[in-house]
């Protein structure tokens, strides 16, 4: 398939464009809850900072951080006090650490990305550090670091003595976060020990476009799962440093003149620590050790270290994977393309089965495909564009205030935009409309630090007559193309008939994309969804009537296509962010992501789905879906209600019936599904991490010494579903991980991983 570019034509306007659009227009984004005069918008030449390469800008740079006293040091987490930090062109001397505050951007100017270069007496853990040590644990817990970006950087270490170690940035943190075009220089020759990237914990996330330069290791890295795309290493000592894991994807690697490409040896094998990567799309060049692995036919556990591989091109790469005893599998001085190889555990439908060799590679539809890899594109961030392109929706009369109905004033903004062929900007603010906000073709949105439109009202509270919050394309089929970025939807109050987000749009040729655009249910200030309406019960199977407060996150209809969604996270809050201990909270939405697109294309980069009653993905009906590193959670609650209640299925949403289904079925059955597959052709999910944490808000049930007894099954593949791939299907707290049509595929204990159970490659017959 052949994709066109931007949609809109650049060329006309590149000349004139003197300066990054963001540090020309104008900044009026409100923080509601913060006070009227806290600054949203900061730029740091503006708080001191010269960026002219001799002054030290470290105090200016951490005084914009902290202006308006966000979110840092000794505080749990905050939607509250949203921050863009803006950094100019030019080169910003640094001494110490940066320390961005929860909820804070850190964003260059993406035309001449700004240099951060470390003097050689630096004095800290990364010039970045994205969650400090002020105590011997990190200032915030890392699985609940959500809401955050940086981009358009280069992060420079080169005046640090070779010898002495240093780290370009520190990042352990959760969903909704993503890093974006930054380079990594670090010294090339020597006893080098800088690393480029660090993280050490986290539940992530997602990266892309990120050049690693020189170093003894360009990232070093352990999370729970992640996604990362797009990613240069040259002349480092080993690219990638594997730390731990329960699953990671990497896709568009390019690994150049490295010792070792990726390590993901630790532990060793009486112990891995490593529990599953995926890697597709990729190059190893002048590599003599593509992949070094500790696994063995014997490692502990079973099937920790799992390996799959697709469509690898090695030049003068000698060995392709390394082991303990040597070569498992050779490379070449020449050049070679690796079609499919992996180890670990595999269901070709039946299993498991120990493999370490080639396998048949994924048929992959020409729809999902560009010059013979996976489409992917990054987020738009109209560097070529003026400020006089733009249009504020508060200059247009909405408030953003969360008390104000902004309706008429939001779709008015959006329709100017459209019609004058100008990029939407919403600044910061919580939009609250009272009917549904149209997106037609045409649109470019962008946000400012996360705004929120968040729907309210008894238009959207009608649960057998549910209305989109946002609809994407008047009707299913519409043809034409948009670009959404970085905002948020959500729901007020008692909303039972909110779908959030209803896509409708027919793309050909350049896909319409969402990067950075949530669906966030409840949980912080602004919803009336909090701690003070719908605290956690354990035990108490009613339900709080007040607290339903969704239909469905996003509902890609029958005649949609094209559609690109990049690091896309629909969250129904488990606690409360707001709230200084993170209580949990119990709120009820119905359905996560649902796609019955007819024919598709659609690719889900770096996305999640969590809490859902019913499921989080379900595909119907559908074809040529592209899925890398998807990320599920069952609700905290469930079985105390199960999923039974509150959302009765809806049949004509194929909503999935538990009376019936789980007739005879032992264990915790009615319980939201992870991915339901539905009478569906060419799905092929690279990875996926399918958790179910919680009985009844006890995690006992979680481990492998209690049996994984959270819930019974998770993935289901039903019907006439054929050509599903899921490679590193991991499960947590959940004993059937793949079912087939009701019947059992694959069974947790058999499959034992660090601490998920693995399945190397799933393949449907």
């Amino acid at each position: 398939m052949r994709f066109g570019s931007a949609l809109l034509a650049v060329a006309s306007l590149a000349a004139t464009v003197k300066g990054f659009w963001l540090g020309d227009v104008a900044h009026q984004g409100l923080a509601p809850f913060a006070g009227a005069n806290y600054p949203v918008f900061r730029n740091v030449k503006d708080y001191g900072a010269r960026g002219d390469g001799v002054t030290d800008d470290t105090a200016a740079i951490n005084a914009a951080i902290t202006a308006g006293n966000p979110c840092n040091r000794g505080c749990t987490s905050t939607t509250t006090t949203p921050g863009v930090v803006y950094f100019p062109a030019g080169t910003y001397l640094i001494s110490s650490s940066i320390f961005p505050a929860y909820f804070t951007q850190l964003i260059g100017d993406a035309g001449s990305p700004p240099t951060l270069k470390a003097t050689a007496n630096f004095a800290g853990f990364g010039l970045i550090d994205g969650n400090p040590y002020y105590t011997p644990v990190l200032n915030w817990m890392s699985v609940n670091v959500f809401f955050r970006q940086v981009r358009n950087f280069v992060i420079d270490t080169t005046a640090i003595a070779p010898g002495t170690a240093a780290t370009g940035m520190h990042w352990p943190t959760s969903q909704a976060t993503s890093l974006q075009n930054i380079v990594f220089n670090m010294p090339a020759t020597g006893d080098v020990v800088h690393v480029g990237l660090f993280i050490e914990e986290g539940s992530g996330g997602f990266m892309t476009d990120l050049t690693f330069n020189g170093g003894a290791a360009g990232a070093s890295m352990g999370n729970q799962q992640y996604t990362m795309r797009n990613l240069k290493f040259n002349n480092c000592k080993t690219a990638i440093i594997q730390l731990w894991d329960w699953g990671w994807t990497y896709a568009g690697l390019s690994i150049n003149n490295c010792q070792v490409g990726i390590d993901i040896s630790a532990g060793g094998s009486s112990n891995l620590n490593v529990g599953s990567v995926t890697l597709i799309d990729s190059s190893f060049t002048n590599v003599p050790v593509a992949i070094l692995t500790a696994w063995t036919t014997n490692s502990v556990p079973a099937t920790a270290g799992s390996l799959v591989m697709e469509n690898i091109a090695l030049n003068n790469a000698p060995v392709a994977v390394k082991g303990p005893g040597g070569t498992m599998l050779a490379g070449t001085t020449g050049s070679m393309t690796i079609a499919a190889w992996g180890n670990g555990h595999r269901y070709t439908p039946s299993g498991p089965a120990q493999f370490a060799g080639a396998f048949d590679a994924t048929n992959r539809p020409g729809a999902l495909l560009s010059n013979g890899r996976y489409y992917t594109r990054s987020k738009p961030q109209y560097e070529n564009f003026p400020a006089s392109s733009f249009i504020s929706v508060r200059s247009a009369g909405a408030r953003g205030d969360a008390a104000t109905d902004d309706t008429a004033a939001l779709q008015n903004a959006i329709n100017r935009a459209v019609a004058e062929s100008k990029i939407l900007f919403i600044d910061y603010g919580l939009y609250r409309v009272t009917s549904t906000i149209r997106i037609p073709p045409g649109a470019k949105i962008v946000g400012e630090s996360f705004p929120v439109i968040l729907s309210a009202g008894g238009f959207f509270n009608d649960i057998n007559n549910p209305k989109p919050v946002v609809q994407v394309g008047s009707s299913s089929g519409q043809q034409g193309q948009v670009e959404l970025s970085d905002f948020i939807v959500s729901t007020q109050g008692v909303q039972a008939g909110a779908i959030c987000i209803e896509w409708n749009l027919a793309s050909s040729g350049t896909p319409s994309g969402m990067w950075d655009v949530h669906v966030r249910i409840g949980g912080f200030t602004g919803t009336q969804q909090q701690i003070g309406q719908c605290v956690k019960q354990p035990g108490n199977a009613a339900v709080n009537p007040n607290c339903m407060v969704a239909f469905m996150a996003m509902h890609v209809t029958r005649g949609a296509s094209g559609l690109y969604m990049e690091n896309v996270w629909l969250w129904t809050a488990d606690h409360d962010i707001d709230e200084h201990l993170n209580t949990q909270i119990t709120i009820y939405s119905g359905r996560g992501l649902y796609i019955e697109s007819e024919n598709g294309p659609f690719w889900l980069w770096g996305t999640g789905s969590e809490h859902f009653v019913l499921y989080q993905y379900q595909l119907a009906n559908t074809r040529n879906i592209f899925m890398g590193q998807i990320q599920t959670e069952t609700p905290y609650f469930q079985p105390t209600p199960n999923a039974l209640v509150p959302f009765p299925p809806v049949a004509s949403l194929n909503d999935p019936d538990f009376r019936a289904s789980c007739a005879g079925v032992e264990g915790n059955c009615a319980a939201a599904w992870g991915v339901r597959v539905i009478n569906s052709r060419d799905v092929s999910i690279y990875g996926a991490g399918l958790y179910s944490f919680f009985d009844n808000y006890s995690t006992a049930c979680s481990t492998f010494t209690a049996g994984q007894t959270c819930q019974q099954r998770i993935t289901s593949i039903e019907g006439s579903s054929s050509n599903i791939n899921i490679y590193n299907l991991n499960t947590i707290g959940t004993r059937e991980m793949i079912n087939r049509d009701g019947a059992r595929v694959a069974w947790f204990a058999d499959n034992v991983n660090t601490f998920a159970s693995n399945v190397a490659v799933y393949k449907s017959g």
